[in-house]
Order: structure tokens, then sequence, then C-alpha cells
């Protein structure tokens, strides 16, 4: 082997080492409720100094709630988000921002590039509960947390919003 095509083996090595995380990776959330499995998968965005809320995601547009793929809730068991009976399977959640909050979208159609929104394809919308978080969240946090066997909440942080809905397991 010449010392040629050897730099090139060890130069070509440290490209691939040195390969970059991507801008917004991938993340998971998930609870049990009544014993079953309920998760959300996305791709989480990070501010990088730029302003969220009314800018990158625009007031008056339904949002992809996260980064790339579309973001998917699976639900082992029947839900009631706050009112919306779900199903048990899979579903897409979107977001519609307002100046004065968020209402959550879950979407019956699944697989599809996260910005592919179909209205018609809405199980329904809900308005999600609104505080602030103590101080700005640099990355977008989706999180699923039980409270109790049959109840939890759904929540979703980024910038200076922090936004939330109950869940339980339908009755």
């Amino acid at each position: 082997m010449t010392m040629r095509i050897l730099l090139a083996m060890l130069i070509g090595g440290a490209a691939m080492a040195e390969k970059k995380a991507p801008l917004s990776p991938p993340a998971e959330t998930s609870m049990k409720l009544g014993g079953k499995e309920v998760k959300i998968a996305y791709s989480a965005p990070s501010m990088r100094g730029r302003k969220v809320f009314g800018d990158l995601v625009a007031y008056g547009k339904v949002w992809r709630t996260g980064a790339n793929a579309a973001t998917a809730l699976t639900t082992e068991v029947d839900l009631d988000v706050k009112g919306l009976k779900v199903p048990k399977g899979s579903y897409t959640l979107f977001t519609l921002p307002t100046e004065g909050g968020l209402a959550l979208i879950l979407n019956k159609q699944t697989g599809q590039w996260g910005t592919k929104h179909d209205e018609s394809q809405d199980l329904g919308r809900v308005a999600m509960d609104m505080s602030k978080p103590a101080a700005p969240v640099e990355k977008l946090a989706i999180t699923l947390g039980a409270a109790g066997d049959d109840k939890g909440t759904l929540t979703i942080a980024w910038e200076n919003v922090s936004a939330s809905v109950p869940v339980a397991v339908a009755k």
C-alpha cells in the first residue's frame, strides 16, 4: 500500500468521524396509560438565536410541530385529549400558533413529510393551556408525563412558550 493511499484512508476516516450532528436531531417521549404505551416521535430544532413564535413559526399557519418528517403520535389505548376522543392507533401532530396560544391538531394521515397537512384528515383540534417557562427553552421539547395510571399531560415547550393538554384513557 502506498503512502498516498494510506494517507487518503486516514483523512477520509477523520472526515467521517467529524460528521456533524443534525441541526434538528430525532427525539421521542412516551408514557404508560392504562398499562399501554403512548409515544411521540419528532425532530427537535433549536432557537440558535432566532425568534421562533411569530417569525420562524408563523402565527395563523399550521406548523409541523418540530422539524423534518411529521411529528408522530402512536397510542396503544383509546385516549381523551382535553375532550377529543382519539382511538388507539397512529396520528400526526400539528399545531396552529396564534398570538394568544396554540391549538393542537391530531391528524389521521401518517408518514408524510412534516409540511404536508391535509385539513380534511384532521381528527380534531383542541386549545392548549398556555404558560411561560421560567427561562427560554433553546431546543424544542415535547414531553408526555403520566400522573397516575390513567391520565397524564402532553407538553410542548420552546422559546418563551409552554403549552399543555391533559391526556387520559378514554372512558
